[in-house]
């Protein structure tokens, strides 16, 4: 897994845009890329919904957010629609993008062991570098820490 500190590592993935966003296309801003397990289901459209609401504060801060799950651009769209997400959601076949940041692997849902999308975010600076990160994530309060980090890490 990555740590703070480290650089980002590099991707390109679809967007619900119609474009392939990557690393290099975020240099230069703040970004927050979360990875999530699935579209739709009550964890992910409440975590979806908080950075919805956020919006304007993480607009005023610079930070753009993108959401990632091995869901295709097709469900991620309806996600977006049914919920008003106004951020772009990534597509990562194949789980490569998850696997490089260390969201992907084995995890405990329900005291029952699985293998899959490991809930996370990472707030990725300007340079291309981890400046903050969450692993595994608690939904609850999660996006407030999100705001928080980018204060501190922008005051200075």
């Amino acid at each position: 897994m990555v740590k703070v500190g480290d650089s980002a590592p590099d991707f390109s993935l679809p967007s619900t845009n119609g474009e392939t966003v990557s690393l290099k296309s975020l240099r230069g801003s703040w970004a927050v890329l979360y990875f999530y397990p699935r579209d739709n289901t009550p964890g992910c459209t409440m975590e979806a919904c908080d950075f919805r609401d956020n919006t304007s504060s993480l607009k005023k801060a610079g930070v753009r957010v993108l959401g990632v799950s091995k869901d295709s651009l097709e469900s991620h769209e309806r996600f977006r629609e049914k919920r008003s997400l106004p951020f772009e959601l990534l597509y990562d076949e194949g789980n490569q993008v998850a696997k490089a940041y260390g969201a992907y692997g084995s995890k405990k849902i329900v005291g029952i062991k699985t293998t899959g999308f490991i809930r996370s975010t990472f707030l990725i600076g300007p340079k291309g570098s981890i400046e903050a990160m969450w692993s595994p994530v608690k939904v609850k309060g999660h996006v407030s820490a999100v705001l928080e980090a980018v204060g501190d890490l922008q005051k200075n």
